[in-house]
């Protein structure tokens, strides 16, 4: 549907509409559906999306037991007062948390643009909503302006962490959720591009490492990093500070890069946080389980010393 950043730039241009108006059409042109119909899709993501956040923030803890809670801890915390950065900040971040400790445990997400990383997306709009004022309409239109940029992205490179790691899951998550970021705060063309491209450059390299291979350890917590880096993305493009290189340049710049990492860095389990004292030691434990569900006991466990860490060496 899009082939480059520039060239949806110029089409929305030529036609003086908006990224989403632009991609209704052409889902419309190139498609089965309706625009009445697409739009009551995106609609129903939109809930979807809306229902993981609200559960994800009740409390989940995962099959394998590796993951669960820190949304509740970080939405606790954010009620508290307590937190350092701004409440949008924080809820983002807890958001983010919450989306992905719902879908490792088996919970009902939309993949944005894939499950390990489908919390960026959400976290911002949710995040953002009652700030911009953003009514559903405005947030079904965030929608699919972040489904736009991110065809954008995977027309040209892959957006799977087995063929160019985490930068091209959570990376791309959190580029489209930066340009649908500015889109939504009233930014340019030009700024949602430059967003889009700061927040990949600010992940370039990025591995997915993923503990026992399961996605829960470090993806959970790095969606809350993709929440984080898209926020600084759009702020500094609506502040006018643009992105040096254009954006169609730091995808093919993230393809290369992930050609470049080694197997083990992507999504095998093999290197990285995988392949550390910790997570060997977590990942012989849930081999060695018949219900495949560690202990709170387990997971507390540290993983320097003691003999479970020892022979997981």
């Amino acid at each position: 549907m899009f082939s480059s950043v520039k060239e949806m730039i110029h089409a929305c241009q030529a036609d003086n509409i908006p990224v989403w108006e632009l991609a209704l059409r052409r889902e419309v042109e190139e498609g089965e559906h309706s625009r009445e119909e697409i739009l009551q899709d995106m609609s129903q993501k939109l809930d979807v999306m809306a229902a993981a956040v609200e559960r994800g923030l009740e409390g989940v803890r995962s099959y394998s037991g590796l993951s669960g809670g820190a949304a509740k801890l970080m939405e606790d915390y954010r009620q508290s007062g307590r937190g350092l950065s701004g409440d949008l900040f924080l809820k983002a971040i807890s958001y983010a948390l919450a989306v992905n400790e719902v879908n490792a445990a088996m919970g009902i997400i939309c993949a944005t643009p894939t499950a390990g990383s489908a919390g960026v997306v959400p976290a911002i709009l949710m995040a953002v909503r009652d700030q911009l004022e953003l009514s559903r309409e405005d947030q079904i239109h965030y929608l699919l302006t972040a489904a736009a940029y991110g065809l954008a992205i995977g027309n040209q490179t892959s957006i799977a962490g087995a063929e160019g790691g985490c930068q091209a899951e959570v990376g791309a998550a959190s580029a489209m959720a930066a340009a649908a970021l500015t889109w939504a705060a009233g930014g340019s063309l030009e700024q949602q591009a430059s967003a889009l491209a700061m927040a990949l450059m600010n992940v370039l390299g990025l591995v997915c490492d993923p503990v026992a291979g399961l996605v829960e350890i470090p993806c959970i917590k790095r969606n809350a990093m993709g929440a984080a880096n898209a926020l600084a993305a759009a702020e500094m493009a609506l502040a006018g500070s643009a992105s040096e290189i254009p954006a169609d340049e730091v995808i093919e710049a993230m393809g290369r890069v992930g050609h470049m990492l080694p197997s083990a860095l992507r999504e095998t389990a093999q290197g990285g946080i995988a392949a550390t004292k910790t997570a060997k030691r977590y990942a012989k434990a849930l081999k060695k389980s018949k219900k495949k569900y560690l202990s709170e006991e387990q997971m507390l466990v540290p993983g320097e010393g003691g003999s479970d860490a020892s022979e997981a060496n």
